[in-house]
Formats: C-alpha cells, structure tokens, sequence
C-alpha cells in the first residue's frame, strides 16, 4: 500500500505555481476544502484559474482567493452570493466562464474517465453554444463539450484513509467525487484520517487510486450562505 498522507495542507499544495488550473469541490459553502484554500493563499500562486461551481462568498471560500487577486479565471455555473466576484467580473479584472451545472459536473467526470468530449443538448440556442460544434442525435440539437483539464483537485470529505479512501457526506457528495477523479494531482483534507482498511469497502464514494495526497483538516467553521429560520 502506499501511504499518501502529508502533514497537514501548507505541505498538501506543495507544486502550486503561478497559471495552473485549479478544481476545487463543493456546493455552496458545504463540503468545501477550507483548509487547502488558505494553504493556496498562504502560498501565493498567481493567474489561477479555479473551476468550482460556487466561487464563495466575500470573506469565505474562494473569495478569499479573490481578495488577493489570486484568481485570474472563474469556471463556474453559480455566483450568486459574492458582491467581490461580480465587481472584478464587471471591471474586466476577473475572467468569467459560466457553465450551466450539468454540464459543468459533466466536464468533470469526463475527465476521470478518460472521455475528451461529449455533447449535451444543455446550453444550445444561448451564449453559452457560441463557436461551439452542433450536431443532431434523435432530431435534437446538441452541443460540443471538452473535459477539463486541472493541474490539481482539491476536495473535502467526511472521512477517508491513509490510502486515499473516501467518504463524503450529504451536500458534500454534489462535486468532490466528480473532481476527485479529474486532477492530475488530487488533494483530499478529510475531518477524520482513519488507518487502512478501516472503511467499509461497500460505503467508499471515491476509490484511493484518484487520490494523491490527504490529510486531516483542521478548524471547519462549516459555514451556511442564508440560514432562514422560522419567525
């Protein structure tokens, strides 16, 4: 077996330079790779382009990355929730790419399983099918979608072993598995480290084989983008 855990995340970004391609997984704030995203920042990367299907919030996630001006290009499909984010966006200082969510999980998995390019009926007759090939299955028209391509993968899970084993939990499980596969380095903080052999072979999201490097995070704020309670 080899044992892939590091330390902890300053030394899990270990090989972060300037211009890569960045997968980070999550749903919102849920299940994202808090610890790894202060560990990039920490490590000063520039012109990063980051594919998440949220970019954070202001001071929170991926917006901290924004803070700094890490971010040179956004992949994403939902950016709602970050005032910072649509400032850069508007001023040019930010590269934006939206992507309707299937296909965005799609590009994903696409990419850990060795399939280069699909096509999709989702997106044609929109901005989003510009300069894009159309061809015609079962009288519908559908759309030209490449796999991505990402220098590393970070992701959060539940908990996972030292062979990079993973189990993911509730919301957790809408991004991570797909990016996961993707990375050529893929990156797991997990909030419990157990030794091999420990998890249930039948309840493992993610296979260790897709995993280079894990961890056991630390200080999960968990953080919720609108609580709504009742009055």
């Amino acid at each position: 077996m080899i044992r892939k855990v590091v330390k902890n995340a300053e030394e899990a970004v270990q090989g972060l330079k300037d211009n890569m391609t960045l997968m980070l997984g999550g749903f919102g704030l849920s299940g994202i790779p808090e610890n790894s995203i202060l560990a990039i920042r920490s490590n000063g990367a520039k012109n990063l382009t980051c594919i998440s299907n949220n970019a954070g919030v202001d001071d929170f996630g991926l917006g901290l990355l924004l803070q700094t001006r890490q971010i040179k290009k956004m992949i994403s499909s939902y950016v709602g929730e970050n005032d910072l984010f649509e400032k850069l966006m508007l001023s040019g200082e930010l590269e934006v790419d939206l992507i309707p969510q299937g296909t965005l999980a799609e590009r994903c998995r696409a990419a850990g399983a060795g399939i280069p390019a699909f096509f999709t009926p989702a997106g044609y007759g929109t901005e989003v099918a510009e300069g894009k090939e159309v061809r015609y299955f079962n009288d519908k028209p559908h759309i030209l979608e490449h796999a991505f391509e990402a220098d590393f993968a970070f992701v959060k899970a539940w908990k996972g072993d030292e062979a990079g084993n993973l189990i993911f939990k509730g919301t957790a499980r809408n991004f991570n598995p797909l990016m996961a596969m993707a990375g050529k380095i893929t990156v797991a903080e997990v909030e419990e480290l157990v030794p091999a052999g420990e998890l249930d072979p039948n309840f493992i999201h993610t296979p260790g084989i897709f995993v280079q490097r894990i961890f056991q995070g630390v200080n999960y704020e968990k953080r919720i983008e609108k609580r709504t309670v009742r009055s």
